[in-house]
């Protein structure tokens, strides 16, 4: 455990430009502390301990404002950045060097038994308030725009905007810029289509004109 806690640390320094040292990543960042305890709690819960378990998560919600099932499953250099107000659900599944954002929610549609939270691959950015509901995959490398509704898989190298959110790119390269900013916009894109479509029937109907000028004369 101490080693993934030390991967942890030096994952955040890559990723994070306000993270000036180790120390400071160890003691003062409220995402590191969630991820630290629910680690901790997590052991408790595998080693079937849940009262413990459930405990501690306890208490890192209360004192991160992150809260995370102890089931959950966490793999390597997950940064939860900010971190107040994000939900991890029992069933999820999230991969290594993974990005989360404040107000993320990776949760459940219902009160089915079984697999019911998402599935988050490597290398995956979620961004503020996003929410990823049900039992589906989000593929390594793929991008969740900030507040958008996911609701069904996204395939790997991907990016999801909206509400329901829509796959809106493919084929995009490793997550480690952190950019919320430049992603597609689908409103946008249709405005932008339904423009050059205007300017086409515009031509058209100017040539058609020209066409009917030219038999008068």
């Amino acid at each position: 455990m101490f080693t993934t806690l030390r991967n942890d640390i030096r994952s955040i320094m890559d990723r994070d430009p306000a993270a000036r040292n180790g120390a400071e990543v160890f003691f003062l960042y409220s995402g590191f502390h969630a991820v630290m305890w629910h680690r901790a709690a997590h052991w408790f819960y595998r080693h079937k301990m849940k009262f413990i378990a459930r405990l501690i998560s306890q208490f890192s919600r209360f004192m991160t404002g992150v809260e995370i099932h102890p089931a959950a499953r966490i793999g390597r250099g997950l940064l939860i950045d900010h971190g107040m107000g994000v939900v991890i659900g029992e069933t999820t599944e999230i991969g290594d060097n993974c990005t989360i954002y404040q107000g993320v929610t990776l949760g459940g549609t219902g009160k089915e038994c079984g697999k019911r939270h998402p599935t988050i691959g490597n290398n995956v950015m979620i961004g503020s308030g996003a929410k990823v509901l049900g039992p589906f995959s989000v593929g390594d490398n793929s991008k969740i725009a900030a507040g958008a509704v996911v609701l069904s898989e996204v395939p790997a190298d991907s990016t999801a905007v909206g509400v329901p959110a829509k796959v809106v790119s493919r084929g995009g390269a490793r997550v480690y810029d952190l950019d919320q900013v430049r992603i597609p916009d689908p409103v946008a894109q249709q405005i932008s289509m339904l423009n050059e479509k205007i300017d086409e029937l515009k031509a058209e109907i100017d040539k058609l004109k020209e066409a009917g000028k030219n038999e008068n004369i």
